[in-house]
Order: structure tokens, then C-alpha cells, then sequence
């Protein structure tokens, strides 16, 4: 990787300490982002590799806010965040732009992470076939492997207000006719594959908008501050999301839908009012999308650690959706009830939640290479135990100590992304992040399908440890992983 150039104002060698003004105002912005999955990683309810994506991270991430004043700040006045008069910034939860751009992505997901469980769910209980189950499950993921590479293109192209506005109402549009499908009692399993892909695609290019969006509404200063508040946000989407959409399931197939519908329309509401760009001005002439799309990928191919960490990260990730489907078969077979599959998987959101908000405090003290091979080493000591177990309750704990360790490599690996990315890049770079962490979990619902009916939930959930400790191993050997450009 080419050095990075020694200035004042370049992330790479600007110190990376803890904010005590930002980590206080935090707190505010965050009722409740995961991930992506949020994040580097949403383990174990649904990994969405953020090694990458747009997490943020309390304290850790003060060079970010330094190295992008000038352009933050103009952005931040731009948006009504600042003082006209030159005084400080307006704070963090008195920004109006911030907060609908915040609550109305944090709808879209609420409602995205109630229809993730439930499509699978809809499928087990009507069939009683995992492998149609996984089917669904891979249709929502899929478009994570296809749609990243040209939807990050149209995110630094397009306007990513009107991409996140024609996003919603899109999913709205899919979940209304997926309830109306399922009210007239004719489910045709075709149908539900392709609402789930058409609702994972618009949603991939929803996230990636929003979170290219958020240093156009922020001042730079607040930025850890605003990036710890999404990451908090997702979180608390998966806690809310999974229990919400299992438990609308267990009252009536269509009612999940039905919930996504009117959360879309009111995440489209809020988002009406957000004013201003949400990104800078591109001069020059303008080079066609494969272009750009080679652009952002000879940009990703230089980072060469990044890309080592999205390499364990989407293994990862894979692993964990097979896991996801092995505990609702499990429990489906030991006589449990939708409910119960919820409550595991928000746990799973909760154990993140806190992990996120103790991230900083990790990523102060380790570095990213540390935190990412202890993570996959608790990981795989975690999974060997859920072969055996079927108590919910004991599932759950299991499942929170791993979104605990999802949360903490979303913080960091989202301040480290933020550091290297430039802004008229960030929405490649999130695209091809999310494509290596997210694509990856597209295989995950669909092989584990067909191994568990194969096998059955034993056995299947031992290989996938065996596979995630494989992972940790490779991480602790690969030469990429030990030269961190932002440590030099």
C-alpha cells in the first residue's frame, strides 16, 4: 500500500484518542445500529460486514473529525448545523437534519430487520422444509453480492436523498404485496424469492445513501459522536426487529408485512424533511459507471489490510447465517415456537448494542489486528456449544456474548474505514466492503439449508465451528493483517 502522505490534517497520522465531549453527547442520538449490520460484522443475527460500512465509533474516532474539518464544517453549515456567525456547532441531538436522516433510517431498518426474519420464518412454518427456508433467506441476501459494485457507483452519482426516498417507498410497495399474497392464501414460494431479493436490493442501496449521507448533516467534530449514535441505532433495530417480526409471524403470517409497510411510509415521512446536498459537488467531466466501479476497485485492491479483514469478516459472516437457520430448525424440532427463535436472536442485538457502545473503549486500548483474532477465537469457542443446546435462554446468552464481539469490530473497523476513505469514494468503499462481508452471507442460508436437512442441527452447527475456527487461524498467519497503514 502507497504511504500515506504526512500532513496535518491526514487520519493516518493523526492521534486516535477517546473525545470525552463526543462520547458524553453519544449517548443522546442512540435509543437502541448493528451492526449493518451495521459495522464490520452482525453476529450472529445476520452479519452485515462492516469491516466497512458506515459504524461508528464513540472515541475512537477523533481523527476523523480532524482530518475532515475544513470539508465538515462547510458541510455542517451548509446543513443549518453550525453557527452562522462562526460560533460552535449546534449540538449533536439538536440537529434537525441529523435526527430525521437518523430516525428515518432507523425505520427502514426496524422494518428490515422484522421482514429478515420473517421471510424464513413465513417459509419453515408453511412448509416445513429448511432447505425453501434458506432459499428466501438467500434471495433477501443476494443482492448483497450483486447489487454493492454499481449501487455505491450510483450513491456517489445520484442524489442520495432521492435514492433513500424511492428506496422506501419501493420496500413499501414489496411488503404490501407480499401481505396481500398471503391474506388471499395463495403463497406461491416464487413470489416470496422474488420480493425478497427486490426488498434486499432496495435496501442494500438505502443503507449505502445513508451512510455516505451523514458527514453532509454532521460537523466534523461530531462525527464519532454521530457514527457511535448509528451503530447504536442498528443495534437496536436487530434487538427490536427480530422479536417484532418472529412474534407478528406467531399472530398471523401477513401481520409482518403489514408492520413493514407502515414503518417504510413513516421512514419516507421523516426523511421528506432532511434539507440540503448530502454530498459534495463532483467537478470535472463525469466518467460512466464502469468507470467508476474500476475506480473504487483499484482504490479497495491497495488496501491491502482492509482487505484482509474483510476476508475473515465475510467468512465470518457466512458462518453465522448458517447458524441463525441451525437455532430456528433446532428449536422448531425440540417443539419451540417462533417467539422463542426472537428472543435468541435479540439477544444476539442487545449483546451488540452494548458491544458497540464499549467499542471505544477497546479500540483505544488494542489494536484493529488484535481485536479482529481474539474476536474470531471467542467466536469459535462460542459456536461449539449451541450443537448441544436448545434452551432459549442459554442459546441467547450464547448469542449475546457474540454480538457483543460483532458491536466491538463494527466500532472499530467503521473508524478505520472512515479514516481511509475519501469522500467522493465513500460510497464505493462501502459498496465493496458490504459486497465481501454481506455477499459472502447470500451462500450462508441456502448451504446451511441443505445441511441441516442432510445432517441435521448437530452436526451441522460442529462444522460450522470447525469452519470459524479454520478462519481464526488463517487471520493469526496472514502477513496483510500485520501491517496496519493507520499504526505505522
Amino acid at each position: 500500500m502507497t504511504p500515506p502522505p504526512k500532513t496535518a490534517t491526514d487520519p493516518a497520522v493523526l492521534q486516535w484518542h477517546l473525545n470525552d465531549d463526543t462520547a458524553g453527547t453519544s449517548g443522546a442520538g442512540s435509543p437502541g445500529e448493528a451492526v449493518p449490520a451495521g459495522a464490520v460484522t452482525e453476529a450472529p443475527a445476520g452479519a452485515a460486514a462492516k469491516a466497512r460500512s458506515g459504524a461508528g465509533a464513540e472515541g475512537a474516532a477523533n481523527a476523523v473529525a480532524s482530518a475532515e474539518a475544513g470539508a465538515g464544517a462547510a458541510a455542517g453549515a451548509a446543513a443549518g448545523t453550525a453557527d452562522p456567525a462562526g460560533g460552535e456547532a449546534v449540538p449533536l441531538r439538536r440537529n434537525r437534519d441529523f435526527s430525521l436522516l437518523w430516525g428515518g433510517a432507523g425505520l427502514s431498518l426496524l422494518a428490515g430487520r422484522a421482514t429478515a426474519v420473517a421471510y424464513p420464518l413465513t417459509v419453515l412454518w408453511l412448509t416445513g422444509a429448511p432447505g425453501d427456508a434458506g432459499l428466501v433467506g438467500t434471495a433477501q441476501h443476494l443482492p448483497q453480492l450483486l447489487v454493492q459494485l454499481p449501487g455505491g457507483a450510483l450513491v456517489d452519482r445520484w442524489d442520495r436523498r432521492r435514492i433513500m426516498l424511492g428506496a422506501g417507498l419501493g420496500q413499501a410497495l414489496v411488503a404490501g404485496a407480499v401481505a396481500a399474497l398471503l391474506l388471499s392464501g395463495h403463497v406461491w414460494l416464487w413470489a416470496l424469492l422474488a420480493a425478497a431479493f427486490v426488498e434486499g436490493t432496495l435496501g442494500v442501496l438505502h443503507q449505502l445513501a445513508e451512510r455516505a449521507a451523514v458527514p453532509a448533516v454532521v460537523p466534523a467534530e461530531q462525527l464519532p459522536a454521530a457514527l457511535t449514535g448509528n451503530e447504536a441505532r442498528t443495534r437496536g433495530a436487530a434487538i427490536a426487529g427480530q422479536p417484532l417480526g418472529s412474534g407478528l409471524v406467531a399472530l398471523g403470517a401477513s401481520f409482518p408485512y403489514v408492520a413493514a409497510l407502515v414503518g417504510q411510509l413513516a421512514s419516507v415521512a421523516l426523511l421528506f424533511g432532511v434539507r440540503g446536498k448530502l454530498q459534495t459537488e463532483r467537478t470535472g467531466p463525469r466518467p460512466d459507471l464502469l468507470a467508476d466501479v474500476k475506480e473504487g476497485l483499484v482504490w479497495m485492491w491497495r488496501q491491502h489490510f482492509l482487505r484482509a479483514v474483510m476476508a475473515a469478516v465475510a467468512v465470518s459472516n457466512l458462518l453465522f447465517q448458517g447458524l441463525n437457520l441451525a437455532v430456528m430448525t433446532g428449536i422448531q424440532e425440540n417443539h419451540g415456537s417462533q417467539f422463542e427463535i426472537g428472543l435468541v436472536l435479540s439477544l444476539s442485538g442487545a449483546g451488540g448494542l452494548v458491544g458497540a457502545i464499549s467499542g471505544g473503549w477497546w479500540a483505544t486500548r488494542f489494536s484493529l489486528r488484535t481485536l479482529v483474532l481474539a474476536g474470531l477465537a471467542v467466536w469459535t469457542a462460542l459456536m461449539v456449544p449451541v450443537a448441544v443446546l436448545r434452551d432459549p435462554f442459554a442459546l441467547g446468552a450464547l448469542f449475546a456474548a457474540s454480538g457483543y464481539v460483532g458491536g466491538v469490530f463494527n466500532v472499530a473497523g467503521g473508524v478505520f474505514m472512515v479514516r481511509v476513505a475519501p469522500d467522493r469514494m465513500r460510497g464505493r468503499a462501502n459498496s465493496l466492503a458490504m459486497l465481501v462481508g454481506g455477499g459472502a452471507m447470500a451462500a450462508g442460508p441456502v448451504a446451511a439449508g441443505f445441511a441441516l436437512e442432510a445432517y441435521g442441527p448437530t452436526r451441522t452447527v460442529l462444522g460450522l465451528s470447525a469452519a470459524m475456527g479454520l478462519t481464526a487461524l488463517a487471520a493469526l498467519l496472514s502477513p496483510a493483517l500485520r501491517r496496519n497503514p493507520l499504526e505505522a
